[in-house]
């Protein structure tokens, strides 16, 4: 008996349904008749305004196209714009035609509502499909010159979540306009990102890390990084993991969010390298000498091209007299600044050994007493008739010899 029931009550309701939606479009079509036949004049130039806004439109989308076409152009703002001009469909454009037609012309409630619900969801997708592209090309741009053969699987995931974003809150405005509460929707969106973030939350650091040097660029493929206590050069920038290969040739795999929370120097980007030498000469230099020796370091650094910056002395060492020179290689590369370094010690060494200048080295000297702690001479006492003392002590010291009167 229940079974019955229910069945005819929902045959019941299907029949009212199937009758409303069959009345609401024999109104619809009864009341566009009447709509025309009273307003055919409004009508045609609302449709010939039309025609040419739809004109406009297509003729704004094929010189958007035209600009994304053209050979050898960069990746500038006028590029982005194009593009996404480029992708307006056509369904927006013959709604917004309607739309036109439909407001200055006064339609009737039940196709104005019509026309006003497709205009909408028409609007909201085109404006979303503009969005991306307009995000896409920014993002591109500002990522010009890098590797994007390295970095297409970063393109290819940030696409997919902006597509993902930008569609579902045009979803989510759409079923607003059609008086759906979206309240329970947003909110269990949100509960469902928060959790798929905290499950996710070291894949994800890793993610923005990535982004982060796509769009800060504090490297790139092909530079010479050091970072912590290592150095190399940078072969591939991931999604989760940069890899950099070693200067004694191994490959090292290092997180990305790891590689930003350290000290990255860049030396790929460096103006210059500056080189220093730490040289010491023997305590018996004189100081005329000494006085002298800033000046020849600059001679020397100056006649191989290279820019000095500073020569001095430093120090008292332990067996030395401590001087040091500064000087630049004006080029980023090591092997540049190896060279330099080499050609000028070289050219050191030859410039002191001419002077007579003697470099110091570690020395000491030892001194023997005898019992009485009178010091032992290193060496015989000669006599007069050049006799030797096999006496190894010093001679006592004579006392005055007598003067006769």
């Amino acid at each position: 008996m229940s079974n019955t029931t229910t069945a005819n009550a929902t045959a019941a309701k299907a029949t009212i349904t199937s009758e409303g939606v069959q009345q609401h479009a024999n109104r619809l079509v009864a009341d566009s008749m009447v709509w025309l036949q009273a307003n055919w004049l409004q009508i045609l130039i609302a449709l010939g305004i039309g025609a040419v806004i739809v004109v406009a439109l297509i003729g704004a989308r094929r010189v958007g196209r035209k600009l994304c076409d053209r050979p050898n152009l960069a990746a500038g703002w006028g590029v982005v714009l194009g593009r996404a001009v480029s992708k307006t469909g056509n369904f927006f454009i013959v709604m917004v035609a309607a739309k036109l037609v439909s407001g200055y012309a006064a339609a009737p409630p039940a196709v104005s509502s019509t026309i006003t619900f497709l205009f909408t969801v028409a609007a909201v997708f085109q404006a979303a499909v503009w969005a991306r592209e307009l995000i896409l090309g920014g993002i591109e741009h500002r990522t010009a010159g890098q590797d994007h053969a390295t970095l297409g699987s970063a393109f290819g995931l940030i696409r997919l979540l902006v597509t993902f974003a930008l569609f579902a809150i045009a979803l989510i405005v759409v079923l607003d306009n059609l008086g759906v509460n979206v309240t329970g929707l947003v909110a269990g969106l949100g509960v469902g990102g928060i959790a798929i973030g905290l499950a996710a939350q070291g894949i994800f650091a890793d993610l923005f890390a990535a982004l982060a040097i796509i769009f800060d660029k504090p490297f790139r493929v092909g530079d010479a990084v050091s970072y912590d206590q290592s150095s190399g050069t940078v072969e591939q920038i991931g999604l989760k993991s940069t890899r950099i290969r070693g200067i004694m040739g191994e490959q090292r795999i290092v997180a990305n969010k790891v590689l930003l929370d350290k000290e990255i120097q860049n030396n790929t980007q460096r103006d210059h390298r500056r080189i220093k030498f730490a040289l010491g000469l023997i305590y018996q230099t004189p100081p005329a000498v000494c006085a002298r020796v800033p000046r020849m370091l600059q001679d020397v650094v100056e006649k191989l091209d290279l820019s000095f910056v500073r020569a001095g002395f430093v120090g008292f060492g332990a067996s030395s007299l401590d001087f040091e020179v500064e000087f630049d290689s004006p080029h980023a590369d090591f092997q540049h600044a190896y060279d330099a370094r080499h050609e000028v010690g070289l050219a050191i060494l030859q410039k002191f050994n001419a002077e007579g200048i003697e470099f110091a080295y570690p020395t000491q000297t030892t001194f023997t007493s005898a019992p009485d702690g009178t010091m032992v001479m290193p060496y015989a006492t000669l006599h007069e008739d050049g006799a030797g003392d096999h006496d190894p002590r010093p001679p006592a010291n004579d006392p005055e010899p007598a003067t006769n009167a």
